[in-house]
């Protein structure tokens, strides 16, 4: 679509965006009010659940659109996108129970799964690399505009409406969305000679569900090494090995093996791994701190996000500029992960709100340089014919190692906060019960679960209702409580660094070449004695 005229892009632009602005703002005004969501709900010990399925459907229908985009277009799957997201939202607010929620969650990550990968490519069809990054930078503009919105609407509807209304408040806008890609976005004819892997995608589907069902229930539902476990490691193993061996042969893979023979698309993939899995997995645990440990509401809370999302538009957008009218990009990459680390080395620590916010400010600066930089070198590196099933298994990367980051941080955070709510009552710094009878003991014992923290309204209520003589003794289990929960998110942010660090200095190795600014054929296509095409050369000389 690149020979469409500047006025006509535009006009697609502005359709594609207001699909991302959708899409983007029914996550991000979730996440403040989610801890809150969770505890009228019931079941903390399943709230990485909701996060984990959201993630894991929409990264099984990033993968797989794709491919399937390249073939039949980029929009069919912009249109259904928007319908399975509106509907697994609109159910969303209708849950009942963390069950519900959690199943009509993972309708939604299906629609948002479909929905941002067919955007993110359809910005590629449009646009030449060179002027693309202008574009991608306006793209994560938008997606950080949600992040500045989103979390403090959020956090102020969960205060004072009914919390269902924040899956419903901007449905309306998804339906304007739809029709605005419905008569904007063009027609593509579909590609006749392109078969579908279906095969492949059964087994690559089965693969990610066994390896993020292995992750999410490891040191929750089942220990680490227990049978369920090591056997849903095991299925993703042996499902990997069978899913290489399809596509070694299959004429039109859904993931092609030859996109990994390119070092750029290589360590741009695993770098975008590493960096979710710091980030996301760590990132979803601010909350805790924010409304657990300080005792903020979720209102205030989500002013605390404010300032990373307004300096990731900044640069963001500016980013795009530079990179547009340079060609570099290497060199943002190598400035923003240091921020990123050095934000999550003041999470790990921080003991009031104002580290907090200056944490955010950090890792904002962080993102806003880093974001726009790594899909974009994925694009630039493949061929234009390449180019649904390339930024699809970016985004599968990153999905992975956000869920799988998220799993991991969740199961490091529970083990921790068991262990130091023991050692705390071992040590005599819990409330002394043996003073009370054994009826207001019971009472009071019940208390013992850091799930109260995220409902400020109903610990309050709680003091409130309990014998005078009993109150000291309630707010030393709380203080017991907060403690605990500051020391196990150290360890969370601690090991979310640990990763930001490994993928700082694997943007070392990566290769920069120049972004083109027009179409030109990137690759030419052998046939090997399968059938099955091969890269062979796929960029070039780098510099």
């Amino acid at each position: 679509m690149e020979h469409l005229t500047q006025k006509k892009k535009v006009t697609i632009m502005i359709a594609l965006m207001a699909a991302m602005f959708f899409a983007a703002i029914n996550q991000t005004i979730v996440g403040t009010a989610m801890p809150r969501i969770i505890a009228m709900l019931g079941g903390i010990e399943h709230y990485t659940w909701v996060i984990t399925i959201y993630m894991l459907t929409s990264t099984i229908a990033t993968v797989l659109v794709g491919k399937l985009s390249d073939i039949y277009g980029r929009k069919p799957f912009l249109l259904s996108g928007i319908v399975i997201f509106i509907i697994g939202a609109f159910l969303s607010g209708l849950s009942t129970n963390i069950f519900q929620m959690i199943t009509y969650r993972g309708i939604q990550g299906l629609g948002g799964g479909i929905l941002m990968s067919a955007t993110v490519t359809a910005v590629g069809d449009l646009f030449a690399p060179r002027e693309r990054a202008k574009w991608t930078g306006i793209m994560m503009a938008i997606f950080g505009f949600s992040s500045v919105i989103g979390p403090t609407l959020g956090g102020f509807m969960v205060d004072h409406m009914a919390w269902k209304w924040i899956f419903w408040i901007f449905l309306p806008f998804g339906i304007v969305a739809f029709f605005m890609i419905l008569k904007m976005f063009p027609k593509t004819t579909r590609s006749t000679s392109e078969s579908i892997d279906y095969l492949g995608s059964i087994f690559l589907s089965l693969t990610i569900v066994a390896l993020l069902l292995g992750f999410s229930w490891a040191g929750t539902k089942y220990d680490w090494g227990s049978p369920e476990i090591l056997g849903l490691f095991g299925a993703s193993i042996l499902g990997l090995i069978i899913l290489i061996l399809i596509e070694r042969k299959a004429k039109s893979p859904v993931l092609p093996l030859s996109l990994f023979k390119n070092s750029i698309v290589s360590i741009s993939m695993i770098v975008g791994f590493l960096m979710n899995a710091g980030m996301m997995g760590a990132m979803i645990y601010l909350p805790f701190f924010v409304q657990g440990v300080e005792g903020v509401s979720p209102t205030k809370s989500g002013f605390i996000n404010m300032p990373m999302s307004l300096t990731m538009i900044v640069l963001s957008t500016l980013v795009g500029r530079w990179i547009s009218k340079t060609g570099k990009y290497k060199r943002y990459a190598l400035m923003g992960m240091p921020f990123m680390v050095v934000a999550m080395i003041l999470m790990a620590f921080m003991s009031n709100i104002a580290t907090a916010v200056v944490s955010m400010i950090i890792f904002g600066v962080g993102l806003g340089l880093s974001m726009p930089v790594f899909t974009l070198t994925v694009q630039n590196a493949v061929a234009p014919s390449m180019l649904g099933v390339a930024t699809a298994t970016n985004t599968l990367f990153r999905n992975l190692g956000g869920t799988i980051g998220i799993a991991i941080m969740g199961t490091i955070m529970n083990s921790s906060l068991t262990k130091k709510l023991e050692a705390a009552v071992s040590s005599g710094k819990g409330p002394d019960l043996s003073k009370l009878d054994s009826e207001s003991a019971k009472q009071l014992s019940a208390f013992m679960n850091p799930q109260m923290l995220l409902d400020q309204p109903k610990l309050k209520e709680l003091h409130a209702t309990l014998p005078e003589q009993i109150q000291p003794l309630f707010n030393q289990l709380i203080e017991m409580l907060r403690n605990a929960l500051s020391d196990s998110l150290t360890v969370v942010f601690l090991s979310g660094t640990a990763l930001l660090v490994i993928a700082a200095l694997l943007v070392l190795f990566l290769k920069e070449i120049p972004l083109r600014s027009g179409e030109k054929k990137m690759e030419t296509h052998a046939e090997d004695k399968n059938g099955s095409k091969k890269l062979e050369k796929s960029v070039p000389a780098a510099h």
